[in-house]
């Protein structure tokens, strides 16, 4: 039990979901499209609002995964 534990307890989980979210977020960029809310699909041309949300939204995610995992890693410095 302590090996599977310690599996899924290791924050190097956090900054490989940062890194796929900030990924995702440039390849949403790159293409012009980004998956919405409700299972659609959201268009740079045509949904420039619902595009850019989602992409920021991916951004945001990722930042945070990746600064909870530093956090995790490093822990404040005093």
């Amino acid at each position: 039990m302590d090996w599977w534990h310690s599996q899924i307890s290791s924050p190097y989980y956090f900054l490989v979901f940062g890194a796929i979210f900030l990924v995702a977020a440039v390849v949403s960029t790159c293409t012009g499209k980004t998956y919405g809310r409700y299972g659609g699909w959201a268009s740079r041309a045509k949904e420039p609002t619902k595009f850019w949300w989602g992409v920021a939204i991916y951004c945001i995610a990722g930042i945070c995964f990746i600064a909870y995992f530093l956090y995790k890693v490093y822990g404040l410095s005093n």
